[in-house]
């Protein structure tokens, strides 16, 4: 004889668009972890996953979203790049105050473009959803990326803050009642305009048959609609009077992959509506700042920029 399941048994179908926070676990230094939290989950893609650490302290403290690179195609949310030190990147935020948030976003292949945005996006509302619990002032968020991650940090502080021509590029993954704004932004090396790299001659990869990360992104798309979708993706079309939150660009002068004009681009977009943008060339330094001399004081750089500005939303809301 078989038994009927229990009433108040929840089968959990259709699956929820995103998961409470697990219990924290707590290190012996105080830091807050909670890893591995679905903040999007929608049928056919794997559940989109973020980590978060938050220094030791009983006040909710500002937050810095970590968004990865690896050309739209791979990476992951738990390594930077290999010539930065996790211990170095994640030491810094934490020492400086600022909870760090660090999120995996669909790659290319899986969907193209704006499904990394929309993840991106989804990320930030869901801090702010349960920021009282995780221990976030979610008022004063940032977001920081490198390569591919810079260029959906970049588009992430300027979709939504005053042009309505691409309502699209919020999304509806996850959880959809909270704000997707920012307070900074930080781009390491990140694509600006995607129309000139459509051309662009990429580094040989002998032996592998990689896709082109620029063309994947937007779909396989041909011709002007090629066109058309390379302008939507490309953070230099959004740059439109209004009140972006400050920019620091930082980038390698001799980057093959992209190129060091893509930061100058950006830079020249946001001084011509006159917001606060600060471009640091790295002199000699490619792709990943591979061949910079101590890529500490960039890391440090960042972190001070970040806190500088997350620190300053709390002292004028005072």
């Amino acid at each position: 004889m078989t038994q009927s399941p229990p009433a108040e048994l929840d089968l959990g179908w259709p699956p929820p668009p995103f998961l409470a926070p697990p219990p924290a676990l707590v290190s012996p230094e105080g830091v807050r972890r909670y890893d591995g939290v679905t903040y999007a989950s929608s049928p056919g893609y794997r559940p989109r996953l973020l980590d978060v650490q938050v220094p030791a302290g009983t006040e909710p403290v500002p937050a810095v979203i970590w968004i990865h690179g690896g050309g739209w195609l791979e990476g992951d949310r738990r390594y930077p790049p290999p010539t930065v030190p996790v211990e170095l990147l994640h030491g810094s935020v934490l020492r400086a105050g600022l909870a760090l948030v660090s999120v995996d976003y669909r790659h290319s292949l899986e969907a193209p473009f704006p499904a990394q945005l929309h993840d991106v996006k989804a990320a930030i509302r869901y801090v702010r959803r349960f920021a009282d619990t995780l221990g976030i002032d979610g008022d004063r968020i940032g977001v920081w990326g490198e390569s591919a991650g810079g260029h959906l940090a970049a588009l992430a502080g300027l979709v939504g803050t005053g042009d309505h021509r691409h309502t699209d590029l919020e999304g509806g993954e996850g959880s959809t009642e909270e704000s997707s704004s920012v307070r900074a932004v930080v781009d390491w090396y990140g694509v600006s305009d995607l129309i000139p790299l459509l051309s662009h001659t990429l580094p040989a990869a002998p032996g592998l048959d990689y896709p082109n990360p620029f063309t994947a992104l937007l779909g396989g798309a041909t011709g002007e609609d090629l066109v058309t979708r390379a302008a939507i993706a490309s953070p230099v079309t959004h740059v439109t009077a209004g009140s972006p939150p400050p920019f620091l660009l930082i980038h390698g002068t001799k980057d093959g992959l992209v190129p060091y004009s893509q930061s100058e681009v950006l830079a020249a977009a946001l001084e011509q509506i006159e917001a606060d943008v600060t471009l640091q060339p790295v002199p000699d330094a490619d792709h990943i700042f591979l061949g910079a001399q101590d890529v500490a004081p960039i890391v440090t750089q960042s972190v001070d920029f970040l806190a500088r500005h997350l620190k300053a939303s709390e002292a004028a809301a005072r």
